[in-house]
């Protein structure tokens, strides 16, 4: 989305909204609630017949989806999910919009908030979200930017806690590019209170202002060259795609090799804790970041993972639109 920014220096007057933006942007408790309410969603979905939410707590509710960026996990959860909770969504790209056309993303948050009670934004611009954010009189959540993925980690440590229980004091291991996902992983690491070895190459590294805000924070967070060393006797072992479809032919060859010693396969993953789990956020590249065996072996867990996207949402979903009840939202 390529939407001109506005200049403007008028301030909007809506505050106290609950923007879903970037997980270090609330407290570790309210995480934990979102994740709780989001667990009991699930256990209630598992123990009925239809997966219809009994209350349809967001009856009347609209959530507006503009992805910028093809999806297939975010476009589908985030609809099936509010559907779930008694709502509805309309799915938007620039080209449906007068945005693809010039009118500006403050001008767009501002009509788009008037029709829509929150909007989930996927974008290949960090800078339009939280323009989006600053305009729009409706929470915004970030569906995926080129800084960050929340969404997702809040899915994976779902995803790890159904599996071994806590996450406080468990150990993950993250191989391969320094990318959004990362971001968001040492976000939770300091939200949640695990500890996290990132191991990427030196040019790949996690922006630096991210890992002093881990340590800042007190989070256990270290970034070092060596995948063999950050995976050794880990709880949990992620990666992501090292090539991206932006990547020219040459940037991804150029990528690919310098990548390949991070490539999950079971000798990496042999030096792990022997329950280790194995995640990635899907799609795949089999042959690239992981090997067949390991992505279709007993430590891997990235479907139930995939699943997760859809309950760890409604969560969202609850805390952004539900107002002062939203955790009930876990109770039948």
């Amino acid at each position: 989305m390529s939407a001109a920014l506005s200049t403007s220096s008028i301030t909007p007057v809506q505050t106290g909204l609950r923007h879903f933006l970037d997980l270090r942007d609330l407290d570790g408790a309210t995480l934990r609630q979102i994740l709780d309410v989001a667990s009991s969603m699930k256990r209630m979905q598992q123990n009925r017949r239809f997966p219809l939410h009994p209350r349809q707590p967001l009856a009347g509710r609209q959530l507006g989806l503009i992805l910028s960026k093809p999806s297939t996990r975010t476009r589908v959860s985030f609809e099936v999910g509010m559907r779930q909770l008694g709502g509805d969504a309309v799915v938007l790209s620039p080209q449906d919009m007068q945005i693809g056309r010039g009118e500006t993303l403050a001008d767009t948050a501002r009509v788009l908030s008037r029709f829509v009670d929150a909007i989930v934004l996927r974008t290949g611009n960090t800078t339009n979200l939280h323009e989006l954010a600053r305009w729009s009189t409706s929470p915004v959540i970030n569906g995926l930017t080129p800084h960050s993925h929340p969404v997702q980690i809040l899915a994976d440590i779902m995803t790890f806690e159904e599996h071994r229980g806590p996450v406080r004091g468990r150990t993950f291991a993250w191989t391969g590019d320094g990318n959004n996902v990362l971001v968001s992983l040492i976000e939770g690491a300091v939200r949640f209170g695990f500890k996290l070895r990132a191991a990427t190459p030196a040019k790949m590294k996690p922006p630096q202002a991210v890992l002093d805000w881990a340590r800042q924070e007190g989070g256990d967070v270290e970034w070092m060259e060596d995948p063999r060393a950050a995976v050794e006797k880990a709880d949990c072992i992620v990666t992501d795609t090292w090539v991206s479809m932006s990547d020219s032919h040459e940037e991804a060859a150029s990528r690919m090799a310098r990548l390949e010693p991070y490539r999950v396969d079971a000798k990496l993953m042999a030096l792990a804790a022997s329950d280790a789990l194995f995640m990635h956020c899907l799609p795949a590249h089999i042959g690239e970041e992981v090997t067949q065996d390991v992505f279709e072996g007993p430590h891997s867990v990235v479907f139930d993972e995939a699943e997760n996207r859809l309950h760890a949402q409604k969560g969202i979903l609850a805390w952004t639109m539900g107002g002062a009840n939203w955790t009930s939202f876990g109770k039948e």
